[in-house]
């Protein structure tokens, strides 16, 4: 006597918690990472060798920290700016100059350069968002490269020279440290982690749905309601204040700024190429693109000396082209293809029972 059959309403929610339990796990997997990560990040400093490892590091985390703040624009509301090194050098400017004419901390004055950039980031918003796509990086780029002219001509600011910070050890509150440069990791760490939790906040938010909507889909947001310039200018102004919390650490960790080093069309593009390396809209991509185009200059200063001659810069150009071409979604977009082709396998067979 045969078995009765059994139909495929009643094998659907053996699938239903199969899949179930198989997002739970890769959550799970997803958390564990994290929090090794994590523990691996706040260990670092005891673990390297030496200064320029941990230098290194530095590095990367303020690259990675500047990326997170240009995806809230350019990843998660679309709005692709290349022109991000004038809030950066807005955000150092302001906090070096503060300290050296009033003698105000420069923490204050990290939230005085972040103000200042919100504003700037307005002020060239309202107009430059009527501008679509490419459009809308060139004007990017052009009110960098003005900017950028601009402090080179203005001797106040320190013109060409640029501006020299004291060298004397303050401690935290004068955030100089000349003995070790563990408590500058930590605190660029403290600032990356600050600006991941903000994006992880907006993009769980209204402003990630209203952001995503306006990136995919405008017209159709625009027809629900969104008022698509106001959301954009909120893009930009949480973009921008990150981003010259970003220039400020710089300033006091350099102890020297000039339009050179904070203001470069070639930083503005870095910035962005970490996000689209990684991955743009998504949490983590800027942090890998961060590792692995650090790795890449540091490659090209150990093997050609000096900046590298302009090959970074050709580097640049062809990670572009690849990531354009091959992986548009970046590293983290990859990797998410790879872990579905993994998993898909196994859903055949289930399925197949369903027709039994």
């Amino acid at each position: 006597m045969t078995p009765p059959a059994h139909s495929a309403t009643e094998r659907r929610p053996s699938i239903a918690t199969a899949s179930t339990a198989h997002a739970r796990t890769s959550a799970t997997a997803k958390r564990i990472a994290l929090l090794a990560v994590l523990a691996l990040a706040l260990a670092l400093p005891s673990l390297v060798a030496n200064a320029s490892q941990l230098n290194y590091a530095i590095l990367v985390l303020m690259i990675a920290q500047a990326g997170v703040a240009w995806n809230i624009l350019g990843g998660y509301a679309g709005q692709v700016s290349l022109g991000h090194a004038a809030f950066y050098g807005i955000g150092a400017y302001t906090s070096t100059k503060l300290l050296l004419a009033f003698g105000l901390s420069p923490w204050l004055g990290m939230l005085a350069g972040g103000v200042a950039a919100v504003l700037f980031a307005l002020a060239i918003g309202w107009p430059c968002f009527r501008l679509k796509g490419h459009y809308f990086a060139m004007a990017t780029i052009a009110i960098a490269e003005i900017l950028q002219i601009v402090v080179t001509n203005w001797d106040w600011l320190g013109g060409a020279v640029g501006l020299s910070l004291p060298l004397a050890e303050t401690g935290w509150w004068g955030f100089v440290f000349n003995k070790s440069k563990v408590p500058y990791y930590y605190i660029i760490l403290a600032l990356l982690l600050l600006t991941l939790g903000a994006s992880w906040l907006i993009e769980r938010s209204f402003l990630g749905y209203y952001f995503r909507a306006i990136k995919d889909e405008p017209d159709a947001a625009r027809s629900v309601g969104i008022d698509l310039k106001r959301y954009k200018l909120i893009a930009i102004a949480a973009s921008s204040f990150l981003t010259a919390l970003g220039g400020s650490f710089y300033a006091q960790k350099e102890l020297f700024i000039d339009p050179g080093s904070t203001m470069a069309t070639s930083l503005s593009i870095k910035i962005a190429l970490v996000a689209i390396l990684g991955g743009v809209g998504s949490l983590g991509g800027p942090v890998i693109g961060a590792v692995i185009l650090t790795a890449i200059d540091e490659a090209t200063r150990a093997i050609f000396g000096g900046t590298g001659r302009g090959t970074d810069l050709i580097i640049y150009g062809l990670l572009i082209i690849v990531v354009a071409v091959f992986y548009p979604s970046g590293v983290v977009g990859r990797w998410r293809d790879l872990e579905k082709r993994w998993v898909a396998p196994k859903r055949p067979a289930i399925d197949s029972e369903t027709r039994l």
